[in-house]
């Protein structure tokens, strides 16, 4: 790592008047906008089951998903990003490309020195007068040769440090996907509680319904319910019992995926946390619009994209222009040992080569124009990446704020279901109901508890989302600019 960050701080310094060939290196200038909805959101969102969320402008903490309070949610986290195979294979191909620069830089900023030996035994042919025909001998050839590139132009200095800057886009890669793996890690934890809860529901909800096609049917056979009342009882009661094969593979499916997730086998799963027991974060950082350009990584790693395929077009232009190379060598040589180890054995030489490229068939005129155009298309697309961030954080932004409205209205629904419920059994104990309504109360505040707990797993997930939208401020942790 410090030799990485020593090799980009002598990239960037050291460029000097070679700034002038290439585009612009800074990306262009974005909008700013004061809001990223298309509404302005509310400082504080609609109560929703008793908690209010605030917006606080400023970047969310490294470890964000510790605001669920939860230490079972903290330690799967920790575990994923300690054995996801996806991350360490992103970490490794990351100290991969680090050491290709570290060689780049290594064989063009700096001169090379090499030390040969080279003894041999040779027969050679003689002139046809002499006699024999040909000549046995000895050589023995030791040097030290150096040699050193000039970059007048900068044409190795720019391609050093647009590949220093590939490099640091691929941190900012790294990053990203460390942080997408916390976030989906955490929201695969709130979809298997909310999974659990409703399949628990459902089950409820199944029963019951068998249990009311059960007492209409015995109903029918006593003359005091129709046959229609009988046979729709019946297609509720299958209905409920066909929603629960989809929804148990779901809650399944989910588990295995978070156990893939953790770095662990499907088998492996671990068991799903409770839904009350993950606090809803009830402060959500937000940043403005002029931060989240220097908190994402996508968007830092599109930044590096820009700045890399500018330098690789300043290093093509420089190409186009003269190069010198000095060379020289010195060792010993010699047809015996004794001439080999005597003063007279000494050998040298010294040279310098200017090159100037005249015709290469427009090859370096094309290379020139296809950087010109990868550049171009990285100044397209880093444009398109800080729109989709925006677009992302406003999306996240306008979901949370109906999702607390969705929590209110089903809470309020599902309390109004429970107050049936219990009035029903209370007039049935009393022998004033009939127990077909009992049933009937109690499946409806089982549908009711069912979309409450979704509208509280969204508001969670989607909490999660607007934590990963903001990313994170370099000193947290995040590869430094």
């Amino acid at each position: 790592m410090r030799l990485h960050r020593l090799c980009a701080t002598m990239l960037l310094a050291g460029l000097g008047g070679c700034g002038a060939f290439g585009p612009q290196r800074n990306p262009p200038q974005m909008p700013s906008p004061e809001h990223f909805a298309a509404v302005n959101q509310a400082p504080a969102w609609p109560a929703g089951d008793g908690i209010t969320q605030q917006l606080v402008i400023g970047p969310p903490p490294a470890q964000w998903w510790t605001a669920y309070q939860s230490d079972a949610l903290d330690a799967l986290v920790a575990e994923g990003l300690k054995n996801s195979p996806s991350l360490l294979a992103a970490q490794n191909t990351l100290r991969s490309a680090r050491e290709g620069l570290r060689a780049q830089i290594g064989q063009s900023l700096w001169p090379s020195v090499d030390v040969g030996f080279d003894p041999s035994r040779q027969r050679a042919l003689v002139l046809p007068t002499l006699r024999p025909p040909t000549y046995l001998y000895d050589i023995f050839a030791a040097e030290v040769q150096t040699s050193y590139t000039f970059d007048f132009f900068g044409a190795a200095l720019l391609a050093d440090r647009g590949l220093s800057r590939q490099v640091q886009q691929q941190a900012y890669q790294f990053e990203a996907l460390r942080r997408a793996l916390a976030a989906n890690i955490v929201v695969a934890t709130i979809n298997a509680a909310s999974l659990q809860a409703q399949v628990a529901a459902t089950e409820e909800l199944v029963t019951l319904g068998e249990q009311r096609a059960r007492q209409i049917a015995a109903r029918y056979q006593l003359g005091s319910a129709s046959r229609d009342d009988m046979l729709t009882a019946e297609q509720d009661a299958a209905n409920a019992a066909a929603t629960l094969p989809a929804l148990r593979a779901q809650a399944l499916a989910v588990r295995q995926a978070q156990a893939v997730l953790l770095g662990r086998t499907p088998d492996q799963a671990p068991q799903a946390l409770p839904l009350e027991s993950l606090h809803l974060p009830e402060k959500v950082p937000v940043s403005v619009a002029s931060e989240l350009l220097h908190q994402r990584p996508d968007i830092l790693a599109a930044e590096a994209a820009v700045h890399a395929a500018a330098d690789e077009a300043g290093a093509a232009a420089a190409s186009l222009f003269p190069s010198l190379t000095l060379s020289a060598a010195y060792g010993r040589g010699g047809f015996n040992w004794s001439t080999f180890t005597s003063p007279a054995g000494a050998i040298w030489s010294v040279g310098a080569q200017l090159t100037q490229p005249l015709f290469h068939g427009g090859a370096l005129q094309a290379r020139k124009h296809q950087y010109e155009a990868t550049y171009d298309a990285a100044v397209a697309q880093y444009r398109q990446t800080v729109l989709a961030a925006f677009q992302n954080v406003a999306d996240t932004l306008v979901n949370l704020e109906q999702d607390a409205d969705a929590v209110t209205q089903t809470r309020r629904a599902a309390a109004a279901a429970k107050e049936m419920r219990e009035s029903t059994r209370a007039r049935y104990q009393l022998g004033s109901s009939p127990l077909y309504a009992t049933l009937t109360a109690r499946q409806q505040y089982e549908n009711a508890s069912v979309q409450y707990i979704r509208a509280v797993a969204a508001r969670m997930a989607d909490t999660a989302a607007l934590f990963d939208s903001m990313g994170v401020p370099s000193s947290s942790g995040a590869p430094a600019r």
